[in-house]
């Protein structure tokens, strides 16, 4: 009666979600038994970005020994990266329902149901360093559990932060003066639109995932954005439709998050649930590590095959006054939506000075 019943639902389904049925009956009312584990994990990008790349080399390969060394249990990965599963755009949404049981992605993409996620992204010019951002980025979360929450309300369980490389400004043009961008289109990625927009440079803001900015260059759509090196060097090839970087420092930004759907976790054994956060915890600083060692090796890439700029301090010190006020303004926006963004974002300002980072503007936050 089950295979008859199971045929039916798998001649109804995709076949990506007949793998999640049957790693699901795999973790079933049979679970304390079960000898192989199941694990569909993915993300919308590649594993050449440097956080999808940890996932599967170092999350999957740890998390495997870890288990098999620890418990009875095996484990088997099914992969979706590349968007071959899930698209950028839609990773956050794909683990709450199941498609996958794993997912890394970047809250900025969620802007109305995690606004509070990007509370790094709100003090611009922040410090270039991803260990350090990392580890402000955790700080904060232990001091205010809402933000873990957030992802429960959204059928999900947060096992990890993401830190990314710093972000400096990629174009088919040169510059070197604020006042040069005015006109200009530049691409941004959710709330970092804002570094363009509430400066009042004039700068012409445009979105897009990290995938579509090769063609939108190429076509005059765009003509630069706001990008960590890697990206705009061999693992994007941005390089060759925008052959001037520039490196202005808005800051390594800790807001993407590797997540479980909340149903895959309850079934999970008992034994292995802290395995996975033990894991989970050290991917963390391995995102903020190799984000901060690629960060070196990318910047000199792109120095011997395209003109990098090297901006005095002043024109950073510049941009960072244009955005003064923008802290309190984005506060306030979201103090009306019920989150303590005044406290999360003065924790902020002083996990970063705790951490021995001097902020070009100390942001006052009412």
């Amino acid at each position: 009666m089950l295979s008859k019943k199971f045929g039916k639902v798998a001649a109804a389904v995709s076949g990506v979600m007949v793998l999640g049925l049957s790693a699901a009956l795999l973790l079933g009312s049979g679970q304390a038994s079960a000898k192989e584990i199941v694990i569909r994990i993915g993300s919308g990008h590649p594993p050449t970005i440097v956080y999808a790349g940890l996932m599967k080399n170092f999350f999957q390969t740890e998390l495997k020994k870890a288990i098999e060394a620890k418990t009875d249990h095996t484990v088997k990965f099914i992969e979706g990266y590349s968007g071959s599963i899930v698209k950028v755009f839609d990773t956050f949404e794909g683990v709450q329902n199941g498609v996958l049981d794993i997912g890394g992605f970047c809250t900025c993409f969620e802007a109305s149901k995690l606004p509070m996620h990007a509370f790094q992204i709100m003090l611009p010019f922040g410090t270039m360093d991803p260990e350090m951002s990392v580890a402000i980025a955790n700080d904060v979360y232990k001091k205010f559990p809402i933000l873990s929450k957030d992802f429960e309300k959204h059928g999900q369980v947060l096992l990890a932060r993401i830190g990314d490389g710093g972000y400096n400004l990629g174009t088919n043009f040169p510059w070197k003066q604020v006042s040069d961008l005015k006109g200009h289109k530049l691409l941004g990625a959710g709330l970092n639109l804002n570094w363009m927009k509430e400066a009042n440079i004039g700068i012409v803001p445009v979105t897009d995932g990290l995938p579509g900015w090769y063609e939108k260059i190429k076509t005059g759509v765009a003509e630069g954005g706001i990008m960590f090196p890697s990206a705009w060097g061999p693992v994007f090839k941005l390089h060759e439709v925008g052959k001037y970087y520039t490196e202005i420092g808005f800051g390594s930004i800790t807001w993407h998050a590797l997540t479980a759907n909340e149903r895959f976790w309850k079934n999970l054994p008992p034994e292995v649930k802290p395995i996975i956060m033990e894991v989970a915890a050290r991917y963390e600083i391995q995102t903020g590590t190799f984000n901060k060692a690629g960060y070196k090796k990318d910047m000199e890439w792109l120095r011997s095959n395209i003109t990098v700029s090297d901006l005095p301090e002043s024109v950073r010190l510049e941009w960072a006054q244009k955005l003064a006020h923008w802290p309190q303004k984005v506060a306030e926006e979201l103090e009306a939506k019920g989150y303590p963004a005044k406290a999360i974002l003065n924790a902020t300002l002083d996990a970063a000075e705790k951490h021995g980072y001097k902020w070009p503007v100390r942001y006052v936050v009412k």
